[in-house]
């Protein structure tokens, strides 16, 4: 990867609408240039895809919670069971397993505190394997979404 595509990349993540012919002008290159090195950077997985970023208030979605996950155990069957349930809940918009303690973060977005509730009461606690959920109310993101720094 040299700079070029890293101008590639930089300009695809502010916008990736992008036509071939405007992103190659951006970046100082000739069409088919410029087209061989987006295929190449799709190709080998350094973009792994497109998609549009919704604001969430816009769709009603305005409560976030971060929610701390403490394992009752740290067996590879129960770490892949809970990761799966985790998987399976469409709320959960971001999920990290994390060295030392807790052993996992999850983000979760819902409409409002009562539909909160209800996933924590329904799902969350539910999850198998775990000893103690922790959560925590999202007052204001101030770094959302931000583009990778190449």
């Amino acid at each position: 990867m040299d700079a070029i595509d890293r101008k590639i990349l930089t300009e695809l993540q502010q916008d990736a609408r992008l036509t071939i012919t405007e992103l190659a002008d951006r970046v100082n290159l000739s069409l088919s240039p410029a087209h061989r090195r987006l295929r190449e950077l799709e190709r080998s997985g350094v973009i792994a895809g497109y998609r549009a970023h919704l604001d969430a208030e816009a769709l009603g979605l305005g409560f976030e919670a971060l929610l701390f996950v403490t394992m009752r155990e740290g067996g590879r069957e129960v770490l892949n069971h809970f990761e799966a349930a985790v998987t399976d809940i469409p709320h959960v918009i971001h999920a990290q397993r994390l060295f030392g303690d807790p052993d996992y973060l999850l983000r979760v977005i819902t409409r409002d505190l009562d539909a909160f509730q209800r996933l924590y009461d329904d799902s969350l606690s539910a999850l198998p394997g775990v000893q103690r959920l922790t959560s925590t109310l999202v007052m204001k993101s101030i770094v959302d979404d931000r583009p990778l720094p190449l």
